[in-house]
């Protein structure tokens, strides 16, 4: 018999860490597909809440906001590429040349929930970031990742033309604060466990195993 576990993946789209944390985890699902049932949803998280529509230069930003050098900014990049060539995720930085705004993206991701798509969409922003360098603030993008992973891109402009799902998400947003959480990836396991960083699909096959363990009844 399966054994269901409920993992709430917190996590921003501009983040190269919940990229290689969501290709593990998803790596992890699939690994134990027929012993473990996995009800993932991805909750909003937003690193740069006041960003400008026009975003940041990445390295300028990366500087500003953490007080590194461009070599350090350098050294964290190719640390960056080569755990995503582990996992099999390609990260193009150079293509990525730019921080963004969120809040759009995520209240797309909220809205694709309805339709059992989110997971989809999350992969394609983190490919469409990360590998492509597209701005996933740019409605005309969103809506056309929507399509991408079959979603009605008429009824995701709707969505982004108006304030649809802004309150969920600040609500989703108030919620991981309350938990402690400050910075991301993050996952809770169940409603209970909280789990920080990025870490390898053995790390989240063990971890789900032993959470299925615990929480299965007969």
């Amino acid at each position: 018999m399966s054994r269901p576990v409920r993992v709430d993946f917190i996590a921003d789209v501009v983040c190269p860490w919940c990229a290689l944390g969501s290709v593990a985890l998803e790596q992890a699902i699939t690994n134990l597909h027929g012993e473990i049932v996995v009800q993932l949803t991805y909750k909003p998280f937003e690193l740069n809440p006041d960003m400008p529509a026009q975003g940041e230069q990445a390295t300028q930003h990366m500087m500003r906001k953490y007080g590194r050098t461009a070599e350090e900014v350098a050294s964290r990049n190719a640390m960056t590429i080569g755990r995503g060539r582990e996992i099999g995720f390609h990260f193009d930085l150079e293509k990525r040349t730019h921080f963004y705004n969120t809040f759009d993206a995520h209240r797309l991701l909220l809205w694709a929930t309805r339709f059992g798509l989110q997971r989809d969409l999350k992969t394609a922003l983190f490919q469409a970031y990360f590998t492509q360098g597209e701005n996933p603030s740019d409605h005309e993008t969103l809506a056309r990742l929507a399509a991408d992973v079959g979603l009605d891109s008429t009824l995701a402009r709707e969505v982004l033309a108006t304030d649809q799902y802004a309150h969920e998400v600040r609500e989703l947003e108030r919620f991981n604060q309350q938990l402690g959480i400050s910075s991301v990836p993050a996952m809770v396991l169940n409603g209970h466990r909280l789990v920080a960083g990025s870490q390898s699909p053995e790390f989240y096959e063990q971890l789900l195993r032993q959470e299925a363990a615990e929480f299965f009844e007969p």
